[in-house]
């Protein structure tokens, strides 16, 4: 197991690369420790979980939302969690999201952990301290920026992964080299999703390459300031048609990359909406789509980005580069 620490504002979090789920007790230590997952990943994982006092969610995007966390509440006080008791969240990003959305409301903040299961979760979602819930079909609209104290990354844990789940997980991994990393955008564009399945230790290499990636961009802007936004490319659109249209987070990330590349094209002469659009399609991705424009303007009139009549938009100057624009809500709803 390798350790790396990452400095943040007001905190430090640990990253165990190559690690194990077994190796928990040595990271949390022997104090009281409640571990949240959902039903898909106490059932493939059962064994991990045996003699550990364990909340279970309902699987699911379309359980992140308040009646959840006032569940989860109301077990920690059944279960006597004090301010000393550590929340360890085992599962993907709806799991991560909870864990740490309630383990900072829970007796005004206790410590949590995360040890992610998706690919997803492991390049993005347990990454950077966002914890939060929906509303209606508000993505993570309410919520807190705090970061765990701790990162485990078991890539074994993606044995049991439903192909789908690959496939969103890879939505993520695309979006960060198209922003921020043209190497790795070749290197993808050289494999395929069967290679990094079956080539263990170059998954590894991956996951551990997106969340470095990704961190080092949370480090320099851990508020969301500046930089931090570009990692919402593809995200302004996908979130609007996420809950709208009972798509995965990864295959509505991938429809709002493949849009956001050819608002590129049109608003900053972008010139390789192909490679992006074909890279997303090799990686068993959605692109291109008919979606009612009118529902999907009014959410995005809700969105957190949004000032007055225009909305930030990430777009790509060039493969590895994005830059963000305000774009008019007229101008987008004409574009789309």
């Amino acid at each position: 197991m390798q350790k790396k620490v990452f400095r943040f504002s007001n905190s430090s979090v640990d990253y165990y690369f190559e690690g194990r789920i077994s190796a928990i007790k040595e990271i949390v230590g022997t104090g009281k420790t409640i571990f949240i997952t959902d039903e898909n990943v106490f059932a493939a994982h059962e064994k991990q979980f045996k003699k550990k006092e364990v909340i279970v969610l309902k699987a699911g995007e379309e359980h992140k939302n308040q009646a959840t966390v006032d569940t989860v509440i109301n077990k920690l006080i059944q279960m006597e969690a004090d301010r000393k008791t550590v929340l360890v969240g085992v599962g993907g990003g709806v799991v991560t999201d909870i864990t740490g959305y309630v383990a900072s409301i829970y007796m005004r903040g206790i410590s949590f952990g995360f040890v992610p299961t998706s690919l997803l979760a492991m390049v993005d979602a347990s990454i950077g301290g966002k914890n939060g819930i929906d509303v209606g079909v508000y993505k993570n609209m309410v919520g807190i920026i705090r970061q765990p104290s701790f990162l485990l990354f078991d890539t074994s844990l993606l044995q049991t992964l439903p192909e789908p789940e690959w496939r969103n997980g890879f939505a993520e991994i695309i979006k960060h080299a198209s922003i921020k990393d043209a190497a790795m955008f070749k290197q993808l564009e050289q494999n395929d999703l069967a290679y990094y399945q079956k080539k263990k230790k170059d998954l590894s290499a991956l996951v551990e390459r997106n969340a470095l990636l990704k961190t080092k961009v949370v480090q320099q802007d851990e508020f969301e300031q500046g930089d931090r936004k570009l990692l919402n490319f593809g995200h302004t659109l996908g979130h609007a048609l996420e809950n709208q249209y009972d798509l995965s987070h990864g295959q509505a990330i991938s429809i709002g990359m493949a849009y956001a590349s050819q608002l590129s094209q049109k608003f900053a002469g972008f010139k390789n909406v192909d490679r992006v659009v074909s890279l997303l399609d090799k990686y068993g991705l959605p692109t291109f789509t008919e979606f009612d424009k009118d529902k999907v303007i009014n959410v995005l009139k809700m969105d957190k980005k949004k000032t007055k009549d225009s909305i930030n938009f990430i777009l790509l100057e060039k493969i590895g580069k994005a830059f963000i624009k305000e774009i008019s809500i007229q101008q987008l709803y004409e574009n789309l």
